[in-house]
C-alpha cells in the first residue's frame, strides 16, 4: 500500500473480478470515480437507469444516504 493509505488500484469496467458475488454501496454523484468501480459489477446502461430511478425517487446521497445491493 502506498503512503497515507492510498492505493493505485483503479477498478472499472472490464476489470477481472476474482471473488465478489455482491456489493453493498452508497449513492455517489454521477461524475465520481466510484461509478467506475460499480461499472465493473454491472453494465453501464443498468447503472445509469438505477441512478436515474434513484434521482426520480429522491434517494439520499453519501454516508447517511440510501444504499444499493448489487448481486
Amino acid at each position: 500500500m502506498a503512503a497515507h493509505g492510498w492505493t493505485r488500484l483503479h477498478i472499472e469496467k472490464g476489470y477481472q473480478l476474482l471473488a465478489v458475488d455482491a456489493l453493498l454501496t452508497g449513492m455517489h454523484e454521477p461524475e465520481s470515480s466510484h461509478l467506475d468501480l460499480l461499472s465493473a459489477f454491472m453494465e453501464p446502461d443498468r447503472l445509469k437507469a438505477a441512478y436515474l430511478d434513484a434521482i426520480e425517487k429522491r434517494y439520499l446521497w453519501h454516508e447517511f444516504g440510501d444504499m444499493n445491493l448489487i448481486i
